[in-house]
């Protein structure tokens, strides 16, 4: 069984920067940790990635706080966990939402060709992750699916653990509460 860790959004903005809160700081070391314990080749990072136009988008709208702008300090992937992930070989793979339908795309078809379990960690547990977990159930129902609570951070601890509830619902696994 290859296991391949997907890691959302370990971006400066989310971590320290515009949306960046001390519960995203305190998994830092957690993701590098996890990150380390998968081979080369068997990690894929997301990176949520917006143009200068954000704040007129309906996201911008409802969010009305100006991150992870291509190109920007902020949208970088946070330099230590961007140099392990360099070293690992790990694919990146942009979104402009949410959920991310190129990389679950990407997932599926590697379903079909090996049996994999997936391990999900990141930011933020009640946006980004859920939503990407989610999408995954959908498209890859019989393919094991966990998030690492300790590795993972909301917006604020209280949705951070709704979500987990979320997804626990959902058939997905969670673990270090």
């Amino acid at each position: 069984m290859r296991r391949i860790l997907v890691v959302i959004d370990m971006q400066n903005d989310f971590i320290d920067g515009s949306l960046g809160t001390p519960e995203a700081q305190a998994i830092v070391e957690n993701v590098k940790k996890k990150i380390m314990s998968y081979p080369q080749g068997d990690i894929v990072a997301t990176m949520d990635t917006h143009e200068e136009k954000y704040l007129s988008t309906q996201e911008g709208k409802k969010l009305p706080v100006k991150h992870c702008i291509r190109g920007t300090k902020g949208w970088e992937i946070r330099d230590d966990i961007a140099a392990l992930l360099e070293e690992k070989q790990a694919r990146i793979v942009e979104k402009p939402g949410f959920g991310s339908l190129k990389l679950s795309d990407d997932l599926k078809k590697l379903a079909s060709e090996h049996a994999i379990e997936l391990e999900l960690i990141g930011l933020c547990t009640d946006i980004c992750v859920v939503s990407n977990a989610l999408i995954l159930k959908a498209f890859v129902p019989e393919v094991k699916i966990s998030v690492d609570a300790s590795c993972c951070a909301g917006v604020t601890p209280e949705k951070h653990k709704a979500a987990l509830e979320t997804m626990r619902s959902c058939q997905i696994c969670i673990t270090n509460e």
